[in-house]
């Protein structure tokens, strides 16, 4: 009887780490290192997103209309776009592409990010939900672990 206790424990403990584990869901799962180019090019404005938030297509798209990015003119020369792009499409993650190739429109952004009220999102210290910095302490990194969260007031 003791052992059959011991091991519904341990069946028990096992299941609540990986429970625990899975709902820290720390996009993306597994990094491919920032390009310095693309970290140096697109950290200027925003965090540099880990490629694996879009998919290769939403990437293409992306770059492809950079002189339109998002109400901004971010161009790069063609040599640029194209080292890039390629760098992009070989580190994209595979889920959908999100409504306007956003980031924060995506199903797992909306579902990680349903307890952020707008209130939230409005203020002066976070803006948007794409100004990840804002709570994220790590982004820069592309780690959204929760651990590191801090919400500004």
């Amino acid at each position: 009887m003791n052992l059959h206790n011991t091991l519904l424990t341990l069946a028990t403990a096992a299941l609540l780490a990986t429970s625990a584990h899975a709902d820290d869901d720390d996009r993306p799962a597994s990094r491919a290192p920032l390009h310095p180019r693309y970290q140096q090019e697109c950290a200027a404005c925003h965090v540099a997103y880990p490629p694996q938030l879009l998919p290769a297509e939403s990437w293409q798209r992306l770059v492809k209309n950079l002189p339109r990015h998002f109400g901004t003119d971010a161009s790069l020369d063609p040599a640029t776009t194209q080292q890039l792009s390629e760098w992009l499409t070989a580190h994209a993650g595979d889920r959908r592409a999100p409504p306007q190739d956003r980031i924060t429109r995506s199903t797992w952004f909306v579902h990680e990010h349903d307890e952020v009220g707008a209130s939230t999102w409005q203020r002066a210290s976070i803006k948007s939900p794409s100004n990840c910095a804002a709570c994220h302490t790590r982004a820069d990194q592309g780690d959204f672990n929760e651990r590191f969260i801090r919400i500004p007031r």
